[in-house]
């Protein structure tokens, strides 16, 4: 791909173009065609791989704040799901020849491979400004190898696009049928490795998981058991599980909630212990009676600073979503344990007296910091206080 030296008098082959009319002209990578999604930006230093094979960002273009996104390729080991979910991604430079040790592909190879958009090359601090002050735009994304787009007709895609809000995405992300998960956290030297003895029972509900998040509750002694999203409680609790798990996912939490709060209702009903991530979380949140709304721009980084606000401890944390809980709508009995340090928007719950819990940060990371790999343990230990 080209160095930024030589973008500057190369002819554009590829644009974004916003749903207000501004368009961004850059140099195209990866497949070609059009693409239409809602735009965020995220502010990870590491981990474009794991962000763009996260199932959260489906119906989403990624712009990258940080400038160098490529330049350690692509491995066989790092995916978060069988497949790219975000529709393409934005970054200031386009990609570099990688250098790394683990590298088995370039990213603009398999972008290419996996129909995926990317556009490079352009202003990325002014366009996530423009975010940040007029909330995540619906765009659409272009790359023709001849130059030549019909900026009229992107700016209309853009604008007819519906959007997430009312969308449900999770039953396109989730597994289509259960499905056991045994392998741990990855480790030098040995890399990636299975459970081998017997553990806690526990069900997952699929929501579109990313694969470190199972990986993590197998390394806190858990035998993993995956359900589709649409799983009824009846489905869930003929296992017999010690534990229900539900995981993140994209999509507006209202419009999953349809199906998921019913099965998750039937689950509390049970006194089984719970822990939610993300969009599990919020449908958490949405089963014991509270609401969810849509974010201006949303949260998506692996630098967010959470407080505890039980312990006063501050965590940073690894975020990816565009809604959240409304704490002022949590019920009696459900306490605020978690608010993000940015905004103050509310980051976990839990029910009084009960071990159920959630958080909206991602624990797992992958990318991002691991001050919240507690909370895995705290449900494999929930669990085994109830055994």
């Amino acid at each position: 791909m080209p160095h930024k030296s030589d973008q500057i008098s190369q002819k554009p082959t590829a644009c974004l173009t916003l749903a207000d009319g501004q368009v961004f002209y850059g140099m195209g990578f990866g497949a070609t065609g059009d693409t239409v999604a809602e735009l965020v930006f995220n502010t990870a230093m590491t981990g474009y791989q794991e962000i763009m094979t996260d199932p959260s960002y489906s119906g989403q273009i990624v712009t990258f704040t940080f400038p160098h996104i490529g330049n350690t390729g692509i491995n066989i080991e790092d995916d978060e799901a069988a497949t790219p979910f975000a529709a393409g991604m934005v970054v200031k430079w386009s990609p570099t020849e990688p250098s790394n040790w683990r590298m088995t592909q370039t990213l603009n190879d398999w972008m290419k491979q996996k129909g995926r958009i990317g556009l490079g090359g352009i202003d990325t601090r002014r366009l996530t400004r423009a975010i940040r002050q007029q909330g995540a735009p619906h765009a659409a994304l272009a790359h023709h190898p001849d130059g030549v787009f019909d900026v009229a007709a992107l700016v209309s895609k853009a604008r007819a696009w519906k959007g997430l809000v009312g969308l449900d995405l999770a039953k396109e992300a989730s597994c289509t049928q259960s499905y056991k998960w045994d392998e741990m956290l990855w480790e030098w030297p040995q890399g990636y490795q299975p459970r081998t003895e017997a553990g806690l029972r526990v069900v997952a509900i699929d929501f579109g998981a990313k694969r470190n998040i199972l990986r993590c509750l197998a390394s806190v002694g858990c035998d993993v058991t995956v359900l589709p999203a649409t799983a009824t409680a009846q489905d869930i609790l003929t296992l017999n599980p010690q534990g229900v798990f539900l995981s993140n996912g994209p999509g507006d939490p209202a419009a999953t909630a349809t199906y998921a709060v019913p099965m998750i209702k039937g689950v509390l009903a049970a006194n089984v212990p719970v822990f939610g991530i993300c969009l599990g979380h919020q449908m958490l949140a949405l089963a014991l009676g509270a609401k969810t709304v849509k974010m201006n721009h949303g949260h998506h980084g692996a630098n967010h600073p959470v407080k505890d606000k039980e312990t006063g401890k501050v965590e940073i944390t690894s975020m990816n979503h565009g809604f959240t809980v409304d704490a002022q709508t949590l019920p009696a009995g459900v306490i605020e344990t978690h608010v993000s340090l940015f905004d103050g928007s509310n980051c976990g719950i839990r029910v009084e007296g009960k071990p159920i819990f959630s958080v909206q940060y991602h624990p797992e990371a992958s990318p991002g910091p691991q001050d919240s790999f507690y909370l895995f343990e705290r449900f494999a230990n929930a669990m085994r206080a109830l055994a």
